[in-house]
């Protein structure tokens, strides 16, 4: 039988919660959301052209999200939106000069918080930990 007080969703929404009240604690002291803040280093890592669809796939949501995000990120002038050489339809998203000047804290802010969450963890335990999460995000997806 299955716990209500000790249940795999239950746990999964409660480390969700504390990780987002991380990332807007440290997503560079109010300049954007802990939102804006991971996908600017998703942005700052792509070596190739990123479109809306990659943050989609990236964090698992909605078109509606996304192109509210991107739209905030835009205003904040962290992202510019570029038609694709190849396809006019196609907005490719560009870090701006702005977003540059974050790159340094973004990647140090999110180094400390992920050494932080994996503290004392053993490399093995984590490594099951992960097939675990990936077995889960499978069986939603069914």
């Amino acid at each position: 039988m299955i716990s209500l007080t000790r249940s795999a969703a239950r746990y999964v929404s409660k480390l969700s919660n504390k990780l987002r009240r991380k990332f807007d604690m440290l997503s560079s002291r109010g300049a954007f959301s802990g939102s804006q803040g991971r996908t600017l280093q998703f942005l700052l890592a792509q070596t190739e052209d990123v479109f809306q669809k990659d943050i989609e796939e990236e964090y698992s949501i909605r078109p509606s999200t996304a192109t509210e995000l991107l739209k905030q990120m835009e205003k904040n002038g962290l992202i510019v939106r570029e038609p694709a050489s190849y396809d006019n339809r196609l907005k490719r998203i560009v870090v701006t000069e702005k977003a540059l000047q974050y790159r340094q804290q973004v990647v140090e802010d999110l180094t400390a918080l992920e050494e932080t969450l994996i503290r004392g963890i053993p490399e093995n335990n984590l490594e099951i930990f992960f097939q675990v999460i990936e077995k889960m995000m499978d069986n939603l997806a069914e």
